[in-house]
């Protein structure tokens, strides 16, 4: 099911998003991995938004806020510049 969230307030449609809590300098913090399509048309937007690498991260419908960085990343495809392109982007943010 896809679910909406907010990077830097920036809308992100998730096709998929999993939470959990992984352990941190000896304390638990929130893990958030991401899957949603990227399209030619976006493709600026949301790499300029991911290379800053610190983020607000906002997810409504589960109540959850936190500041967070990139912990892992990847596309399914590294030429978006092309028109009519899309890709699927996975991020994993760890709050900080």
């Amino acid at each position: 099911m896809k679910q909406n969230l907010f990077i830097n307030d920036f809308k992100i449609e998730a096709e998929q998003i999993m939470h959990q809590f992984v352990e941190k300098d000896g304390r638990k913090v929130n893990k958030l991995t991401i899957d949603f399509i990227v399209s030619h048309e976006d493709y600026h937007d949301v790499t300029t938004l991911l290379y800053k690498n610190n983020f607000d991260v906002k997810v409504p419908d589960s109540n959850l806020s936190f500041q967070a960085k990139i912990s892992n990343y990847a596309t399914s495809i590294t030429n978006l510049y092309e028109e009519n392109s899309k890709g699927t982007f996975h991020l994993e943010l760890q709050e900080m």
